[in-house]
């Protein structure tokens, strides 16, 4: 179910303007996991990560989180 969660995460972040501004900003995993339980979700760390397939597009990360989590 988390993988499921994050991509709730995800598609949410892509329909509310202020949830991407936030998420936009997160340097770190565990401000988005802040953020992230900010708006109701329970995201486990361990799943953002590859080898999992990405739930966030380049367009939805920082720069630094891209690289962590979608292997750019």
């Amino acid at each position: 179910m988390a993988i499921a969660d994050i991509k709730a995460f995800s598609e949410k972040a892509k329909s509310d303007p202020e949830l991407k501004e936030k998420l936009l900003a997160c340097l770190k995993i565990r401000e988005i996991l802040s953020l992230a339980k900010e708006y109701g979700f329970e995201l486990d760390e361990v799943e953002l990560y590859p080898p999992n397939e990405p739930q966030f597009t380049d367009a939805q990360l920082s720069e630094k989180m891209a690289k962590a989590l979608l292997r750019v």
